[in-house]
């Protein structure tokens, strides 16, 4: 019985560590205030950036976090997903549409479904609807679009040849930068306003 299990589930280290990890994240987002409607349509109508600033955040936390693991020798697994050009653009603008519409990315309407809110439940049913729609239509799409405008499983690394830390220092830069401009004009227009 316990072996038969072992296939289908985590070990239970696992299982608790990555429940601890998903808890501290869904607390993350809720303080962050993007388990809120009213901040995500706000990033659509570029009155509110709060989602745009956790995200770029996140980015150069996790670029850092995932090359420094890797340059100290530590096994962390980096998964390059094959570039679909045409697929990512459709799946981009459905993922978007779905987002714009419900006012919550698939992490956000979890947690915001976890802060209370009786609305996110409909997103979270329909994501659950679309994934096993999408997973009827997936060879299809496998077949007809994710080979158009395939790269493979390139990087802007590989591409170019140049180390990935050249990149990752680039955005530590620029991203504050950006992150501290977009505050002034924020609050330059908030005074106009």
């Amino acid at each position: 019985m316990l072996a038969s299990l072992s296939q289908w589930f985590a070990s239970p280290s696992t299982l608790l560590f990555g429940g601890v990890t998903g808890l501290v994240f869904g607390f993350l987002l809720q303080k962050g205030g993007v388990t809120r409607f009213s901040v995500i349509t706000g990033q659509f109508l570029l009155r509110d950036f709060t989602m745009l600033k956790i995200m770029l955040t996140a980015v150069v936390v996790g670029a850092v976090g995932v090359y420094g693991m890797r340059g100290l020798g530590l096994d962390v697994g980096l998964h390059v997903k094959s570039a679909a050009l045409v697929g990512n653009a459709v799946g981009g603008l459905i993922f978007g549409a779905g987002m714009a519409l419900l006012g919550y990315c698939p992490g956000t309407g979890i947690a915001a479904l976890g802060d209370g809110s009786r609305h996110a439940g409909f997103g979270v049913l329909g994501m659950l609807v679309g994934s096993a729609a999408y997973a009827e239509v997936h060879p299809w799409v496998e077949a007809h679009v994710l080979g158009l405008g395939a790269l493979g499983k390139e990087t802007l690394a590989t591409i170019t040849g140049i180390s990935p830390w050249w990149f990752i220092v680039a955005l530590a830069i620029v991203v504050p930068l950006g992150l501290m401009w977009l505050e002034r004009w924020e609050r330059s227009r908030t005074r106009f306003s």
